[in-house]
């Protein structure tokens, strides 16, 4: 049998289907922490749920930048077998940039499942960093971009289009802040966020420029880490109403509820299962199933919903199992 991912995808069969759940630390106990947690959630769900990206850029002290770039690459290669571990690294304009790259790149290039680019501007930014990256024997390495400015918004469908780059990340505070004042500080928070015309035209945009080009579009952080119910709203619209599949987690009490928020719902899987049986006895021509007629633009949705649900940990009925064996 032609697995459905090659039927129904054709050259976007070949991106990958990343966790959900992107989680950030970058002080050392909460990394050793947040790698355990990782790995607890694989044992608890049989897969990998959740990305760990250990931080170079906001986690590194000023002056330190070199010694905790070597603890990140140390904590990498110690981390278990199964683990995805990625890292964001430093900016490419900035000083240590290119020692990040030597060190975790040269230290532990066979670790990383992929490596942050945080204030990408432009593809002219992603190119300069592949370069580096590559020549530190990261050749094999995805990227992911971190979009933060009006520009970088404004690239973000160039961005996107390039071949070693998987995700686009919303980065929110920055984005705020490049505005000089002209966001309110509001738009920070979970309800300004999702409802100030300039945030939102900036998530929509990184979501369709994924969307367009068979990449990743991943959320940015809710800060009110203390208020479960603002994080479950919060990743909730991002999946359901702004097209995001992909969510940040700052707090080990975050990730559960991101999980949830992007988790298809029990029904949804069972009727997603039996429309593709159905569409794989057919051969994939046109088939009616519960008064409804089904042909490949909706098997290509059913399809989405067993990958999500999949990478979410949810138990998938019996004859939907063998899509996603080793």
């Amino acid at each position: 049998m032609t697995h459905p991912r090659n039927v129904l995808l054709g050259a976007q069969a070949a991106a990958k289907v990343l966790p959900v759940c992107d989680h950030y630390s970058g002080v050392e106990v909460r990394m050793r922490k947040s790698l355990q947690l990782q790995d607890e959630l694989h044992q608890e769900f049989g897969v990998g749920v959740m990305d760990v990206t250990l931080d170079c850029e906001d986690g590194a002290p000023v002056g330190g930048e070199r010694g905790h770039a070597e603890l990140v690459a140390d904590l990498a290669n110690g981390a278990s077998s199964q683990a995805r571990v990625a890292v964001r690294v430093h900016p490419v304009d900035h000083p240590a940039f290119e020692q990040d790259i030597a060190i975790l790149v040269g230290q532990a290039h066979s670790r990383w499942c992929h490596i942050m680019l945080p204030k990408v501007e432009s593809v002219a930014d992603i190119a300069r960093a592949q370069q580096a990256i590559d020549a530190a024997g990261g050749a094999h390495l995805p990227l992911h971009a971190l979009i933060e400015s009006p520009l970088a918004v404004h690239n973000a469908f160039g961005i996107a289009a390039h071949p070693r780059v998987a995700s686009l990340s919303f980065g929110l505070m920055d984005f705020v802040s490049a505005h000089g004042g002209a966001i309110p500080a509001s738009a920070m928070g979970v309800a300004g966020q999702f409802s100030h015309p300039l945030v939102v035209r900036a998530k929509l945009a990184i979501a369709s420029a994924c969307h367009a080009h068979g990449k990743t579009p991943s959320h940015c952080v809710v800060t009110e880490f203390n208020d479960a119910h603002a994080l479950q709203t919060a990743a909730q619209r991002a999946c359901q109403e702004l097209g995001f599949t992909r969510m940040w987690s700052i707090h080990p009490s975050q990730v559960r509820p991101v999980l949830a928020a992007f988790a298809p719902a029990a029904d949804a899987v069972e009727q997603a299962a039996d429309i593709l049986q159905a569409a794989i006895e057919a051969d994939w021509a046109p088939i009616q199933h519960g008064g409804q007629l089904h042909d490949r633009a909706s098997y290509r949705f059913f399809w989405s919903v067993l990958e999500r649900a999949h990478a979410t940990g949810q138990v998938l009925p019996a004859h939907a199992l063998g899509y996603f064996q080793p």
